[in-house]
């Protein structure tokens, strides 16, 4: 059985091609983005807002796209979202580049990114089942999915700070925009088989059998729920690691670089073991190792507050990122491979579109929330109650895994 099967298959070698040139250039925007608010403002509170307009739209319309994720033809409408994702780096990077960005603008800009994003998050994750040959392999397409975009992660922030500490943000957002000709040279060359028509239901109608099959699925159901706690109480740490780099650490924009990318490390990691983890009996055991990930999670970020706290050199902080990244990527990936080896067929899109909302989408009110209490109480002891959070999280879910066994 060869090491990685879902390569064997045409269409899913060319879209991992064309998003792996695509990813590295977006997380490089996004930690430019990031870097470029805090020093215009050298607000806490900012940085959240950012997160926030960045993601909310997903929380909006993201379950909605859902519908149109199982109706349109995912390959057009993924052509379409990337296109405008190019267009939205260009703009960001012509502002940038002239100095007429503001905070008001990166706010905008953000929200109108999100809004592309609650189409193509849901559709890139469906679309995944389209292209490989054997469905046996999808587990393997899914972990491999997570390396991309944890290896773009490790690479991504690690450039952008050194771009940025060089040649600006506006250089990261120029990188990302042509990036895009990669992923758009892929879609366009793949060729699906048409997925059968079916008799079109009212928007809302099928909105809502996708939320009632969804949440009457048990398993299913936990994922979803153990998403968007995760995705409160921890996703939202990246946007105070500039306070973190340059208020705590003393660094610059490498110093925030190094922080993200070695996070981006565990995540890496993480996504190659997932990656490894077999074919049609991947998803084995996969639940209780979701809830020890998100326990180790809560760990590793209450261990890297006192570390932040105790030193004002950053090395220790760098293995505790590692083990968040890793116990993240585990937490996430794993329950998006639990749900998609789960879900029927005819409710993939609208399922994938509430594990996107419940990924992304929630991630933008911890962003604010952590955002607001950071700027008001400090950065440290914010993230510090958000680890143990994330610490009873995990003993929740693993409780909950043990009841389902009796």
């Amino acid at each position: 059985m060869p090491l990685l099967p879902a390569l064997r298959s045409r269409n899913y070698r060319l879209f991992f091609a064309g998003q792996l040139i695509s990813l590295i250039g977006t997380w490089m925007q996004q930690i430019a983005m990031i870097w470029l608010a805090y020093r215009l403002t050298d607000s806490a509170a900012m940085l959240g807002l950012v997160g926030f307009a960045s993601q909310i739209p997903i929380l909006l319309f993201g379950t909605l796209a859902g519908v149109w994720n199982d109706r349109l033809d995912r390959r057009h409408l993924l052509l379409w979202t990337q296109f405008f994702s190019m267009l939205q780096a260009l703009l960001l990077f012509t502002l940038t580049l002239t100095g007429t960005v503001t905070p008001a603008y990166l706010v905008m800009l953000a929200f109108l990114l999100g809004c592309i994003n609650a189409i193509d998050l849901p559709a890139r994750q469906a679309f995944v089942a389209q292209l490989v040959e054997d469905k046996a392999d999808l587990p393997n397409a899914i972990g491999l999915n997570s390396l991309l975009m944890n290896g773009a992660r490790f690479v991504g922030p690690t450039l952008a700070g050194l771009i940025v500490a060089t040649a600006g943000e506006a250089a990261c957002f120029l990188v990302n925009a042509v990036s895009y000709l990669g992923v758009l040279i892929a879609l366009s060359a793949i060729r699906v088989t048409p997925r059968a028509e079916r008799q079109p239901q009212a928007a809302l109608t099928a909105l809502r059998a996708g939320l009632t099959y969804a949440f009457q699925h048990p398993q299913i159901r936990s994922s979803l729920l153990m998403v968007a706690g995760f995705s409160f109480f921890v996703t939202p740490y990246t946007v105070l690691m500039p306070v973190f780099a340059r208020d705590i650490f003393h660094g610059a924009a490498d110093t925030y670089g190094f922080l993200i990318g070695s996070a981006g490390i565990g995540s890496l990691s993480a996504a190659l073991f997932l990656a490894l983890r077999g074919r049609s009996g991947a998803a084995d055991g996969l639940d209780r190792l979701v809830a020890r990930a998100t326990f180790a999670a809560g760990v590793a970020l209450t261990g890297f507050v006192i570390v932040a706290t105790l030193s004002a050199e950053p090395l220790w902080a760098y293995p505790l990122l590692s083990i968040l990244g890793f116990s993240a990527v585990l937490t996430i990936a794993g329950s998006n491979t639990l749900i998609q080896t789960e879900v029927a067929e005819d409710f993939r899109g609208r399922v994938m579109a509430i594990f996107s909302t419940a990924f992304m989408g929630i991630a933008p009110l911890g962003s604010l929330t952590v955002g607001a209490i950071g700027e008001a109480v400090g950065v440290r002891p914010t993230l510090f109650a958000c680890g143990l959070l994330t610490l009873a999280l995990g003993i929740i879910y693993l409780r909950q895994l043990k009841s389902s066994v009796r």
